[in-house]
């Protein structure tokens, strides 16, 4: 290209460079060194090369035109001095091509017909081109841009997610709530679920923002098609049958999936003392509170009806385990009498269970736009701090 008069070494400051760029209603003006002959560009950009320039100290730009209503054909940037290790030619190679460059030159050579890129290189297609119609390349690849997958209270760039690395926001790149692969997988997401969100919103033209929900809903669509079930409980309540046979444990039978008999059943031991969730217990419930509540019947998952009878509370009123009798005749959870209840609890049997820890995970930030200008705050201050318990 410098033989061909196409580009030139400039000695223009960045700052220089950038004011002679003009605006987007002024025309740029050339650098005084944009005429220097064939010979003098090629032995300033050996001596660029070799390192005897200083960092910034030139450039080589490719000369086009500085009148082009499109700012990124006025003169761009191909080569600049940067003095620093490489992790391959170590530091026998001070000068790197710019994206811009570099970018159409691999498409070629890697022989890529179609380009996909997102909506803020459409700019940067007709340098694209350019580059391609002036160097001996194998092929002429195409640039098609799309809109970037945006989803709220996500960030996608690299940069910002290194960051949170570093600085130890998050437990690393497989971190269940960062938004790369390895996260997701961790996190329990499959190919399938992301194949389907994929599918529903489509590539499209317009620069939208995806409700990170729908992604949360095809993973849980998924899942709940394929995934066995067993049950746990979080915040344990202490229940204790009063008429069950002291001493005496049984087992009983539960589908691995409700709506899949060839994932078979398993055996779901039970006993005089069980666990439930808190939150499944109120003592003063309001009318539509239909889990368990004194003097009221509920149903425990594949088990039996049980009825709340006393509530055994500490010195402080703290409620400390709950009295409730339960009905044998209603083993697998339904009454040979008809009578229904509308609350169904999952429990464990405290004799058959097991600690375990368990973390639940929050969406990173509780801003739908943490990285958005507008709101004139550093991006990092939108962090959920109770994105992972």
């Amino acid at each position: 290209m410098i033989t061909d008069g196409k580009a030139y070494v400039d000695h223009l400051s960045a700052e220089e460079i950038r004011e002679y760029r003009g605006t987007l209603t002024e025309p740029g003006k050339e650098s005084p060194y944009r005429t220097r002959d064939t010979e003098e560009n090629l032995n300033l950009f050996e001596r660029m090369r070799k390192g005897e320039f200083k960092d910034g100290e030139c450039v080589l730009r490719a000369k086009i035109d500085m009148s082009s209503p499109n700012m990124n054909m006025r003169d761009p940037t191909i080569y600049r001095i940067k003095k620093a290790d490489h992790h391959r030619t170590g530091n026998n190679w001070c000068i790197y091509p710019m994206y811009d460059y570099t970018h159409c030159i691999s498409d070629a050579l890697e022989g890529i017909t179609h380009s996909l890129c997102t909506l803020e290189f459409e700019d940067h297609r007709p340098l694209y081109d350019w580059f391609l119609d002036q160097l001996p390349v194998p092929c002429h690849p195409q640039q098609i841009e799309f809109a970037r997958l945006n989803l709220n209270y996500t960030i996608t760039s690299k940069r910002k997610l290194n960051e949170l690395v570093i600085d130890g926001s998050v437990s690393g790149w497989d971190d269940p709530r960062m938004p790369t692969i390895v996260g997701m997988r961790r996190r329990g997401y499959t190919p399938e679920s992301i194949r389907d969100f994929c599918d529903r919103i489509g590539v499209t033209k317009n620069d939208t923002v995806i409700d990170v929900g729908v992604l949360e809903n095809c993973v849980r669509e998924d899942l709940d098609n394929r995934a066995p079930r067993v049950m746990g409980v979080l915040d344990p309540l202490k229940v204790v049958i009063t008429n069950y046979p002291e001493g005496e444990t049984e087992q009983l039978e539960a589908p691995n999936h409700p709506n899949d008999t060839k994932m078979g059943v398993r055996k779901l031991p039970f006993s005089g003392i069980i666990y439930i969730e808190k939150d499944d217990f109120m003592e003063d419930a309001p009318k539509k509170f239909f889990r368990l509540t004194p003097g009221k019947e509920v149903r425990l998952r594949y088990a039996y009806f049980i009825k709340c009878n006393e509530v055994v509370k500490d010195n402080f009123g703290n409620i400390v385990e709950l009295h409730c009798s339960y009905d044998p005749d209603t083993k697998g959870g339904n009454a040979p009498d008809g009578r229904k209840v509308k609350g169904t609890i999952h429990w464990v049997s405290a004799e058959h269970a097991f600690k375990t820890e368990v973390r639940l995970y929050d969406r990173l930030f509780n801003d739908e736009k943490p990285d958005s200008n507008k709101h004139q705050k550093d991006w990092k201050d939108f962090l959920n701090n109770e994105s992972k318990k």
